[in-house]
Order: structure tokens, then C-alpha cells, then sequence
């Protein structure tokens, strides 16, 4: 009996190495369309390469095809720290891990050095640059910047909210102190120039504890006691005062209060619950039905409550210090933090769950006091 012959095994392959020249001769178009089938990871080392391969992150066709696509990075929670300016810890928060190495822009932007990370929205990062007296917006991923410099001098500012739009752009406003009151200033980097912005220091005055949300076209504000929400509008440079009537819980129960918008769909309120200014409790409040219109024409309701064994760890951390609490939005979670605690408490929406964000393993144990974390996105299509 005669056994079947055995197959001669297959022949490697044989890796075909296209000729330069024939790259050459493609039509744009079409090495565009191609070189948008990379990854976005393997393409990114390829800018250095040449003019044409570093424009490609400014082609329209280009940017929409991996802004779109599942090929794009990871989100990260960023920490600062005073004691470290220029060494920023990541997290992977797609991952679930910390990442390996932290950020460094120095390395990417010379002109960061001697700099201080104040925000971040929507890929791009402001920095204050006070030896140039301006600010710095940056997106790392494209290494596209701009220096922006300060509305007036001598200029000291209080409080800075960064909100960076896919279709509007970016827009910094600014309550400054000056000589012998605030003022307030907005940029609008579709028309690179500041504006100074009546009235918004009357009504916000020294009341604030966070920068604003961007929810409906507009900037939000809760203010301290007597708590209400501050709403301006920066098409119309329009400032309006919500009264605490408009507020879910009565304003006596609340000892501090904090929005979170997640990403312009819907704006959260994040209220500690307690008597004579000590909390005992905190809430969560989703607002229905928008805020559009002539006020906060929705409906809060409550989300969840903290559960007590966390609720107590938490305010073991602030001490009563409420103005060191701050909050905001990332991929799906409410993030709550304290400047003085190196963890957040987040609140994962689609689960409904509370949870800690472990402390970074890297961090020194000496630092004790002024962590402050950012929600960074990279995107492609974020320019300075």
C-alpha cells in the first residue's frame, strides 16, 4: 500500500519592495487615500519624512477618515503637581492602566519650558508661559501651537476656563484682577483677539471655585454660597444669573456645589448634602430637557447618591475644605477630585457605579498638596 506523498511546504513569501519611483508617480490623491489606511500610530513617526507626509495632518479627507475611525489613540487622565511642571502622569483610562512613561512637552515644545498647565479640552493644552506674559495652546499630537499673549499688563488672572469646539474653535475666558477690581476678557481663535466682557464680573465677582462648562452653546458657573448657577452666552457676551431656586435641592441642604458637562449633552450637578456647612452626603443631579432658551427651562434629577463608606473617605480627604474640590467630565465619567488627594472618585454613567481611581505608583510620597488632573483626548483635528 502506498502512502500519499507529502506536500512540499509552502515557499516563504517573498517580501516585494515597491520602487520609489512608482510612489512618485501616484496622483495625491491617491497616496492620500492610501496613507490613510495606516494607523494613526504608524503613520505619526512618518511626519519627519518629508513636507508633503507632515501636511497630511492638516488634509481635510485625512483628518476626518481617523478622526472617525477605531484606529484612533487612547484617552488619558493627566496629573500636575507644582513640584514637577514639566512631568505629567498618565493614565490610560481605555487601557485601565497607568502608562509607562509620563508626559513631557518640554521635549516636543521648547517653548513650554518654565510653563504651567492651567487646562486641556478637546486635544489641546493651555499652559501659561509668565516670563513671555502669554499663554500657550498646543496640540502635542500634531505639534501645532500658538502663543497668545496676555489682554493687558501688568495681568494677574483668578480664573481661566479653556473650551475648545470641533466647529467653533477655541475660546479662553479670563476674570482678571485689576488695579482695583476684576475684569473679564474673552479670546476667540476664529478671530484671534481678545474682548473685554461686560458685567460678567459683577455677577460672578469672587464667588467661583471652578472654571465654567460648556453645555448648550454656552458657559456655566455655580457659585459659592449663596449657591446659584451663572450662565454666559459668548456669541452675545451675555451674562445671567439662575437663581437657587433653580438648584434641585434647597439651597440651606447644599454645602458646596459643582457642574460637569459631558461634552455639551447634558449638564450634571454634583452637590454635597449637609447641615450648618459640614457635609454628611453627596448627590448627583442630571439635568432633563436642556438649558436653552431665556434659562434652565429643564428638569434636575437625581442620579445617584455616594454610598456612605465612600462618602466618608471623601470627606475625610477634603476636611470640610470644599473649595478644594473640583470636578469634570471624561469618557463617560463624572470625575470628582480634591487638590489635596492624589485619587478620583468617579461615577461611571453607562454603569450607574461608583468607583477610586487608584494613586499613581510613580508619585512620591512627600507630595502632599496640589494635584490637579485634566481629561486629555488626543485628537488629530484639534488646532492651535
Amino acid at each position: 500500500m502506498h502512502g500519499r506523498r507529502a506536500a512540499p511546504p509552502p515557499s516563504p513569501t517573498r517580501i516585494v519592495e515597491m520602487d520609489p519611483r512608482i510612489w512618485s508617480l501616484l496622483p495625491r490623491e491617491l497616496l492620500e487615500h492610501l496613507l490613510s489606511f495606516l494607523p494613526l500610530r504608524a503613520f505619526l513617526p512618518l511626519r519627519s519624512t518629508c513636507k508633503h507626509f507632515n501636511s497630511l495632518l492638516f488634509a481635510p479627507s485625512f483628518v476626518s477618515r481617523h478622526s472617525s475611525s477605531s484606529t484612533s489613540l487612547s484617552s488619558f487622565l493627566l496629573l500636575s503637581h507644582p513640584n514637577c511642571p514639566q512631568h505629567y502622569p498618565l493614565y490610560d483610562s481605555t487601557a485601565g492602566a497607568w502608562h509607562s512613561s509620563a508626559l513631557s512637552p518640554s521635549l516636543l515644545l521648547p517653548t513650554s519650558k518654565n510653563s504651567s498647565l492651567i487646562s486641556a479640552s478637546n486635544g489641546l493644552l493651555c499652559f501659561s508661559l509668565p516670563n513671555s506674559s502669554s499663554f500657550l495652546i498646543c496640540n502635542l499630537l500634531t505639534r501645532s501651537r500658538r502663543e497668545i499673549k496676555f489682554p493687558s499688563f501688568p495681568f494677574v488672572f483668578e480664573l481661566l476656563t479653556f473650551v475648545s469646539t470641533p466647529k467653533l474653535g477655541y475660546r479662553i475666558l479670563i476674570l482678571a484682577s485689576g488695579s482695583s477690581r476684576f475684569e473679564a476678557f474673552l479670546y476667540d481663535s476664529r478671530f484671534h483677539s481678545w474682548r473685554k466682557v461686560n458685567g460678567f464680573d459683577r455677577i460672578l465677582g469672587e464667588t467661583y471655585h471652578q472654571e465654567g462648562v460648556y453645555f448648550d452653546g454656552r458657559l456655566y458657573f455655580a457659585t459659592a454660597e449663596p449657591f446659584s448657577i451663572v450662565r454666559f452666552d459668548p456669541e452675545a457676551g451675555t451674562t445671567e444669573r439662575c437663581g437657587p431656586e433653580l438648584l434641585p435641592p434647597p439651597p440651606h441642604q447644599l454645602t458646596f456645589a459643582r457642574l460637569v458637562s459631558d461634552a455639551g449633552e447634558r449638564l450634571y450637578l454634583v452637590g454635597g448634602i449637609g447641615e450648618n456647612g459640614i457635609a454628611r452626603g453627596m448627590k448627583l443631579w442630571a439635568l432633563r430637557g436642556g438649558g436653552g432658551g431665556g434659562g434652565l427651562s429643564g428638569r434636575w434629577e437625581e442620579v445617584e447618591s455616594l454610598p456612605e463608606p465612600m462618602c466618608r473617605k471623601f470627606m475625610s480627604v477634603c476636611y470640610h475644605n470644599y473649595e478644594h474640590v473640583y470636578c469634570f467630565w471624561h469618557q463617560g465619567m463624572v470625575c470628582i477630585c480634591c487638590y489635596t488627594w492624589p485619587e478620583i472618585l468617579y461615577y461611571r454613567a453607562s454603569r450607574r457605579t461608583w468607583h477610586w481611581l487608584p494613586k499613581c505608583p510613580s508619585l512620591p510620597e512627600k507630595w502632599s498638596c496640589g494635584f490637579k488632573w485634566y481629561s486629555f483626548l488626543p485628537e488629530i483635528s484639534a488646532m492651535a
